[in-house]
């Protein structure tokens, strides 16, 4: 008995500093730099500066369906599926546009790459661009995610902005942060484009 409790102690301290060492490792990886405008009761507006992204398209319906096609490919890129066979760092966070027409994943590029300079991708279905700055509004979620909460704070960002009078346009996107097997200090978030200039910020 006293052999399997120390075990199960060794076991729980090395899951511990996995668990740590995996969220020192997610808080050193490069972030999508952006700036927040203006903090709301449940959101805030944020603008982003232009991005240079690599994205696959997919018939996907679901958060599920999405990440588990999406992510493959897109990793594939990054790890050397290119024509320099270069491996690129991984960032945060992974857009996740999901829809009834055309979902679509994307993984934003280091900051000292454009769309210019990145190696091209040896799979067809991942393409580069640069993505057009813009204002956004944003709300953040903990934990695991899915279908469920993609939903429900999807829905609490639109009524929120109804409610601030906030037009907005486009989808709604999700915005992961972390790897699967990092299980505490989860960060996700909603996004959606908004009309900030006719939303006359408060001073």
């Amino acid at each position: 008995m006293k052999g399997l409790l120390i075990t199960v102690g060794i076991i729980a301290v090395l899951f511990t500093i996995f668990q740590i060492y995996i969220i020192m490792s997610t808080n050193k990886t490069e972030s999508q730099p952006y700036t927040v405008i203006s903090k709301e009761d449940a959101f805030e507006i944020r603008f982003y500066p232009a991005a240079t992204m690599a994205t696959i398209t997919s018939n996907a319906k679901s958060y599920k369906e999405l990440g588990s096609s999406g992510f493959r490919k897109l990793a594939g890129y990054i790890f050397g599926g290119n024509n320099e066979s270069k491996q690129i760092a991984m960032t945060s966070p992974v857009h996740m546009d999901i829809n009834d027409s055309m979902s679509s994943m994307s993984f934003v590029m280091p900051s000292n790459y454009t769309a210019d300079n990145l190696p091209k991708p040896t799979n067809s279905e991942v393409s580069l661009s640069t993505t057009p700055e813009e204002y956004v509004a944003a709300i953040q979620f903990g934990g695991f995610t899915s279908e469920e909460k993609i939903s429900k704070y999807t829905a609490l960002l639109e009524s929120s902005l109804k409610k601030s009078n906030i037009s907005y346009y486009g989808h709604f996107r999700y915005l992961g942060y972390n790897p699967p097997y990092q299980l505490f200090g989860r960060k996700n978030e909603i996004i959606v484009s908004v009309n900030w200039d006719a939303a006359k910020p408060k001073q």
